[in-house]
């Protein structure tokens, strides 16, 4: 079935065309999550999101684009919402951590990174540092990066989920590498 099809026959409320999108496109949405969480709980936690607001704003879909492009954009944006929420948790977390003493919660580098929780503590650092690495990226930077590197997408899709021109992609991407490569080599010196 073609997605326009998809798409009318889920504007028209057929339930089982929109599970045939969910089963279409449910990879794509996770993968493109957990590329900017980390964290495959919340990568599956905001893949439901992301089909529940496909299923709310379908309405809205005009056509301009294709599905996968309207649905990584979602994922996007509700990636970089977790992320800024978690951001503004960690900081109160820190702040309660200093006031009342408790004690820091355990870190885990999870296990889509290598399979297992098992990994050596030299690599789960390593996947630790490289994932904060990602994430203190300006957005666009990391939106490109992640996109690119994570989900595997041309310069020209990431260009179409991005609403930008391919050699702003090739800038943003370029910039992400040069900005990473300063961070991690700042963590090597420091810790090597």
């Amino acid at each position: 079935m073609t997605d326009q099809k998809l798409i009318e026959q889920i504007k028209s409320g057929s339930q089982s065309a929109f599970r045939h999108m969910v089963d279409k496109y449910q990879v794509l949405v996770f993968n493109t999550c957990i590329g900017f969480v980390g964290n495959r709980q919340s990568a599956e936690d905001l893949s439901q999101e992301v089909f529940i607001e496909t299923y709310r704003s379908i309405s809205k879909f005009r056509g301009e684009a294709k599905l996968s492009t309207w649905l990584y954009r979602i994922s996007v944006n509700k990636s970089l919402n977790h992320i800024r929420d978690n951001k503004k948790h960690n900081i109160v977390k820190s702040i309660e951590r200093f006031f009342y003493g408790e004690k820091e919660e355990k870190l885990e580098v999870e296990d889509y990174i290598y399979g297992t929780t098992d990994a050596p503590m030299e690599q789960q650092q390593h996947a630790k540092e490289l994932h904060q690495a990602i994430e203190s990226l300006p957005d666009n930077q990391q939106i490109a990066f992640t996109l690119h590197k994570f989900d595997d997408l041309s310069y020209l899709k990431i260009a179409e989920v991005m609403d930008v021109s391919i050699s702003s992609v090739e800038s943003l991407i370029h910039r992400a590498k040069k900005n990473l490569q300063k961070k991690l080599a700042d963590y090597y010196r420091e810790n090597f």
